[in-house]
């Protein structure tokens, strides 16, 4: 009904009503009213009916605000005698005064009286239908004042409603100066309490600075009362601040002596936060599944490319491994974990009270230094790029060896733990974790960085290509755990840095093996190579590559953009065949490692080449290339290298060193055994056979047989199969060369004149090539 929730809207908007049930019957003019109602009531329009001299309000709500439509309305309105109250009520709510001057005077200071009454109460809300705030109000006084001035003659209403506006007037001032020495009062009361506060605080902060003993080693419970105190000065800060302050008031001279309480507080946790991460800390423990024994593996490799030999070359070259996994779960604790809650407590007081930076710093410094300590525990010397330049090789090769192990545990078990233990004390205060980790770790990765910075600009020396390969392999394999631990924006400089160095270490990987190729064939020699054996320059470079192949995947990275042809001039014994061009023509589809090798391998050989020209007996020469190439093939076949060259490479090596073993037997052996046959023994213009000629061809035979055991027993095939494969081969043609001719002209031999029997031939052939010189004219003839 809307009867029904007009008048509940009402009583909800007047406040307090009693409502109390008459009886129709005992009230004959609302029953007229109803029945008249009930009656005139017509839907969708409102009746008017003058049937009273009473006044009632009129609606006051706004149906349409909640979907609701007033119908069948009957309003009751005065007739003949006007209300003395509907002008005022006209002008508080719509603002409209009378058209005569006089009675508009006299509702603007009823309009005022009223509203003074309503602040007055305090019940001026926003709801009221009254003048809209103090504006309003002003308006109205000034409107009072003009009619004032206008209108000299006041009535006896109109001067007692001033009257009673001026009292009113009064009681408002005397309510707020009596309000505001209320107030003055309890202000006063509350700086005595704030003040007491204060220095309650003060005393238990300054008992702590007489004291020497550290808070946090007295026990929790002193921590707790001095913390506790840190925090009742921070908000007596907080509630002085909030006060209208008087610069040279108490309350300034209260917020100043809390604020140097509080920074004396500030200056002892800053020191209680240094002694509590220095005495807590973890000792640096090695793990020994990682443990680094230089004793038992540094090797001094010192002397130019030529005096390097097979034993220290293969010796000095063992990989360095740890893997990512021995060490991805070996971060452990920096400070004991029982003070991780008392650190994080003081740096929560401390950035409460702005204090924020001296907390960082003094973590970055403890920090700072206690990585320092760990790099000095693990023997890395602080060097510069000077020292490094100046150090002679053996010192050098430890060094590096030294890094390539201590870069994998200082960047996998302590920056990880050190990134740990700052997101732990700091992980709460945005991005302030990451700073303190940077500026703590920085300085002391970035002393690893400079040497490995001095190793690139280094000379490029050939010994030091292994190790450089093994830097830029363990930086690469740092690079993911990098990036993770300096992850964000302000951590870009380490990660260039990191960057940076890895592309300086790659080119001087490249720039270090061509120059190491460059060095191969401008080594030249000017006397021939003692017996004819493998030259110290063949098992230089053949283990130099042999070590190369366990970083054939990073050299295929680091040369591929580096590929050249080359043209090397081969003697007609050593040229390629038509296939083998072919095979080089191919070459682009094998890898940048195996075409760097074969051209580094084909560089060995022209230069052996020219080293083999020195001697002065072609049978020699052509043993020193077979004892070097038939090494070069073994070397590969019996390697990775087998791997990256391929059977075809060391199907034509065989064929080149096996060449070289036919030349030398050609060489030595054409001529001696020209002696044993029947050309030049019969007697002119006779087939029988003269014995003197046959006697003389004998005795010249022994003659160049002995030559060549006294010389070639000096001679050297280091490999015993290959010597032993010369032997038989050679046994062979010159053994069954002598039984035959023997056999033939035993007839016409006497005993005197068969020195050596074929059985001591076969003998003699048997200590050729041992490298220590003997003679056979002690011998006696048989």
């Amino acid at each position: 009904m809307p009867f029904n929730n007009y008048a509940r809207r009402l009583i909800a908007w007047l406040g307090g009503v009693t409502l109390e049930h008459v009886p129709r019957g005992e009230n004959k003019q609302a029953d007229a009213l109803a029945k008249l109602a009930s009656i005139l009531a017509f839907p969708d329009q409102e009746t008017h009916v003058p049937i009273c001299r009473s006044w009632v309000i009129p609606p006051i709500f706004d149906d349409e605000d909640n979907g609701e439509r007033e119908v069948n309305v009957v309003s009751v309105l005065e007739i003949e005698t006007e209300d003395w109250r509907q002008p005022l009520i006209d002008y508080l709510q719509h603002g409209k005064l009378p058209d005569d001057p006089h009675r508009r005077a006299d509702v603007l200071v009823l309009g005022f009286l009223f509203v003074c009454n309503l602040y007055a109460m305090g019940d001026c809300k926003p709801g009221t239908p009254t003048l809209e705030g103090e504006e309003d109000l002003i308006a109205a006084a000034q409107q009072i004042v003009i009619a004032l001035e206008t209108r000299r003659n006041l009535t006896s209403d109109a001067r007692k409603i001033l009257a009673d506006l001026g009292t009113q007037l009064s009681s408002i001032t005397k309510l707020s100066e009596n309000k505001k020495e209320d107030e003055e009062v309890e202000e006063e009361e509350g700086l005595g309490e704030i003040k007491e506060r204060l220095n309650i605080v003060r005393d238990k902060v300054m008992n702590w600075e007489v004291d020497e003993s550290m808070i946090w080693d007295c026990g929790s419970e002193e921590a707790y009362d001095y913390v506790k105190a840190v925090d009742e000065a921070q908000k007596l800060i907080e509630t002085l601040e909030s006060l209208c302050l008087d610069r040279d008031g108490e309350e300034s001279e209260l917020l100043r002596r809390a604020h140097d309480v509080v920074h004396t507080a500030m200056v002892r946790l800053e020191e209680e936060f240094r002694h509590m991460l220095v005495q807590n800390r973890q000792p640096f423990v090695e793990p020994e599944h990682v443990s680094f024994r230089s004793s038992e593996e540094d090797v001094e490799n010192e002397g130019s490319i030529i005096s390097i030999g097979e034993e220290s070359v293969e010796d000095s070259v063992p990989r360095d491994s740890i893997s990512r996994r021995s060490l991805g779960d070996f971060v452990f604790d920096l400070v004991h974990p029982s003070v991780i809650p008392d650190l994080k407590c003081i740096a929560k007081l401390m950035f409460a009270s702005s204090y924020d930076r001296e907390c960082t710093q003094a973590f970055i410094s403890v920090q700072k230094d206690a990585l320092d300590d760990c790099l000095f525990m693990l023997e890395v010397e602080k060097l510069s790029i000077e020292d490094v330049l100046k150090m002679e090789w053996g010192a050098l090769n430890s060094q590096i060896r030294r890094w390539i192990w201590v870069m994998k545990v200082f960047v996998r078990v302590y920056l990880a733990s050190e990134k740990r233990l700052s997101d732990q004390v700091f992980g709460g205060f945005d991005s302030c974790s990451s700073i303190c980790f940077v500026e703590a770790s920085k300085s002391s990765l970035l002393q690893m960085l400079n040497f490995g910075e001095a190793i690139a600009l280094g000379p490029r020396q050939p010994e030091k290509l292994v190790r450089i390969l093994g830097m830029y392999e363990v930086l690469a394999d740092l690079i993911p755990d990098i990036d993770a631990l300096y992850a964000v924006e302000i951590d870009s400089c380490v990660r260039n840095e990191c960057q940076d160095l890895l592309r300086r270490l790659g080119y001087c990987v490249k720039a270090t093996f061509l120059e190491f190729e460059n060095l191969v064939a401008l080594n030249t020699s000017t006397s021939p190579f003692p017996g004819g054996g493998i030259h110290h320059l063949t098992r230089y470079v053949m283990n130099y590559i042999r070590t190369l192949t366990d970083y054939s995947e990073t050299l295929n990275l680091l040369l591929k953009d580096s590929g050249k042809e080359t043209s090397v001039s081969f003697s007609p014994d050593l040229n390629p065949t038509v296939e083998d061009n072919s095979s080089i023509r191919s070459s682009f589809c094998v890898s940048p490692t195996a075409l760097h090798f074969r051209s580094l391998i084909s560089t060995l050989l022209c230069n052996l080449d020219d080293k083999s020209k020195l001697y002065k007996e072609d049978s020699l020469r052509h043993l020193f290339l077979m004892n070097n190439i038939h090494y070069m093939t073994q070397k590969v076949k019996d390697s990775e290298l087998r791997t990256i060259l391929g059977d075809e490479w060391i199907r034509k090596h065989n064929w080149k060193f096996q060449q070289q073993a036919m030349n030398y037997e050609r060489a030595t052996w054409s001529s001696i055994l020209s002696l044993l046959r029947d050309e030049g023994i019969h007697h002119p213009g006779s087939n029988s056979v003269s014995r003197t000629l046959l006697k003389e061809r004998m005795q010249g035979f022994y003659v160049a047989f002995e030559e060549v055991y006294k010389i070639q027993t000096a001679w050297l095939i280091p490999d015993v199969q290959l010597r032993e494969d010369l032997r038989i081969s050679t046994s062979v043609k010159v053994i069954q060369a002598y039984r035959t001719f023997v056999g033939r002209h035993c007839g016409n031999l006497s005993d005197k004149s068969i020195k050596y029997s074929a059985d001591d031939l076969e003998n003699f052939l048997l200590d050729l090539f041992e490298g220590s010189p003997r003679s056979l004219h002690s011998s006696h003839w048989k």
